[in-house]
C-alpha cells in the first residue's frame, strides 16, 4: 500500500519556533503538528504550536531557506587528556568559536577574587613572578596598597563559591550553576 507523501514544512521534522527563537534544531512531535499552506509542521510543545498558529509568517521561510544553527561540539574528558588541543584544531578546521570552559569560569569570578584561582595559580608559584631589584622600591609601595585592599574580605555568592571549588579542587559544578552558564552559549553573541 502506497502511503500518501507528507509535505513537510521548511524545517522538516524540527520545531520552527525553537529554531527561530532559540536558534536550536529541536525535533518536533507528531502529536503537536499543525498544517499551514498545505505543509505539515511539527512542534516541540503545544505552546509553540499555538504560538506558530497565531503568527505563522514569522516562522516560515520567505525568499530564502531558513538558516540552520551553527555546529556546536562539546568535548569531555579527564584532566590532561588533550581536550583543549583537540578543540582548537576542530574549531580552526570548522571555522567555529572555541570556548575553554575553565578559562570562562576564571573570567566569571576574576572581578571578585582579583586573581586567577586554582592549583596552578597558588602562592607556591609566586617566585615565578619575582620582581627585578631595580623595581623593588616601587613595587613595595604598590604591594602595601594591594595588601590593604586584599585584607578586606571578599564575599562570594554560592554560585561563585561553587565555581571557585571547581577550579581549586575539581569539585563538580551543581546543575543550577551550569544552568546559568551554559544557555548563554546557545543564545548570546558571539557564541550564538
Amino acid at each position: 500500500i502506497k502511503q500518501k507523501k507528507r509535505h513537510m514544512g521548511d524545517t522538516n521534522h524540527f520545531c520552527p519556533v525553537n529554531l527561530k527563537e532559540n536558534f536550536v534544531l529541536y525535533p518536533g512531535l507528531q502529536e503537536h503538528a499543525a498544517k499551514y499552506k498545505e505543509k505539515i509542521y511539527y512542534f516541540s510543545t503545544s505552546e509553540y504550536r499555538d504560538k506558530f498558529l497565531k503568527n505563522p509568517e514569522e516562522y516560515v521561510a520567505h525568499n530564502e531557506p531558513l538558516q540552520a544553527p551553527p555546529l556546536r561540539v562539546c568535548l569531555l574528558g579527564i584532566h590532561g587528556a588533550g581536550k583543549t588541543t583537540c578543540a582548537r584544531q576542530i574549531a580552526d578546521k570548522l571555522g567555529i568559536f572555541h570556548i575553554q570552559f575553565e578559562e570562562y569560569l576564571q573570567e566569571l569570578i576574576l572581578p571578585k577574587t582579583k586573581r586567577k584561582v586554582g592549583p596552578s595559580f597558588d602562592e607556591d608559584h609566586e617566585d615565578d613572578y619575582k620582581i627585578p631589584e631595580e623595581l623593588e622600591d616601587f613595587s613595595q609601595t604598590m604591594t602595601k596598597i594591594e595588601t590593604e585592599k586584599s585584607k578586606q574580605k571578599v564575599e562570594l555568592t554560592d554560585e561563585e563559591e561553587a565555581i571557585k571549588a571547581n577550579l581549586m579542587d575539581d569539585t563538580e559544578l551543581p546543575p543550577e550553576v551550569l544552568d546559568k552558564i551554559v544557555p548563554d552559549w546557545w543564545n548570546k553573541e558571539p557564541f550564538r
